[in-house]
């Protein structure tokens, strides 16, 4: 036998543990991962249960919802009919895209007969025509009645990918209430409702905003995702076994 061969022999030991520890450590990891992703199935398959549940209820009143988010904290697509005017002098405009096209959310402050008010997504106009003088048919007078879903504030920023809002020039890349009801210009920040209303798609005088624009359609992958785990951990199991058979056999014929 030769030196090269002893020394050969002497490394294979070492490094078979340690391809085992790291083998072992990426099993277990892709095992975790798909495990995860089954958590996150049933979990996304109960939200979207929740949420059909919600949207196809009855509109609830606006005293209703306000308990809601006292007890629960949570009034995300909740029906809810409200009455007030709009005061559409205090506009507030959404970067967003609807039906393929690029424009604006119109957030409008309504003023409630109690003194406050509540924002209401009343839906969408493109870019060209996002200042109220070009669509003066949507600019409703007078007491109104909607329905539509309640919707949760957002406490922060939701990504660091979001643009900052440019509450100068009228543009949010985000639904930061407080910015949106203190540069308003209507009323006092703390007059209103900490919660939103994205309108029901009722069709508005003149066309605009285009209403009903909630998105709903929630992408639920988990189950596929959990499927690409668990499959990588099988062919890893596979691997090792055909490199563990490989072993056996070359330390039989080593030995022979």
């Amino acid at each position: 036998m030769s030196v090269s061969d002893s020394r050969a022999k002497v490394r294979r030991p070492g490094i078979s543990v340690l391809l085992a520890i790291v083998s072992f450590a990426a099993l277990a990891a892709l095992l975790a991962l798909g495990t995860w992703q089954v958590q996150r199935l049933h979990w996304k398959e109960q939200l979207i249960a929740t949420i059909d549940a919600r949207i196809t209820s009855e509109p609830r009143s606006l005293a209703d919802v306000q308990t809601r988010l006292t007890t629960t904290g949570d009034v995300d697509y909740w029906p809810v009919t409200v009455s007030g005017e709009f005061r559409h002098e205090g506009e507030r405009h959404f970067f967003a895209t609807h039906q393929g096209q690029s424009g604006y959310f119109v957030y409008t402050p309504m003023a409630l007969e109690n003194g406050q008010f509540v924002l209401v997504n009343r839906g969408f106009v493109p870019f060209e025509l996002k200042e109220p003088e070009t669509r003066p048919e949507g600019q409703v007078e007078g007491p109104r009645t909607i329905t539509g879903l309640a919707r949760n504030r957002l406490d922060a920023k939701p990504s660091l990918i979001v643009p900052d809002n440019d509450p100068a020039k009228n543009i949010f890349y985000w639904k930061d209430l407080d910015v949106m009801a203190a540069t308003s210009g209507v009323g006092d920040q703390g007059d209103y409702l900490p919660f939103f209303i994205d309108a029901n798609d009722a069709p508005n005088p003149g066309g605009l905003p285009v209403g009903g624009v909630t998105l709903i359609d929630l992408p639920n992958n988990h189950l596929q995702y959990a499927v690409t785990w668990y499959g990588l951990a099988g062919a890893l199991v596979a691997v090792l076994g055909a490199w563990s058979l490989r072993q056996r056999r070359t330390r039989a014929a080593d030995a022979g």
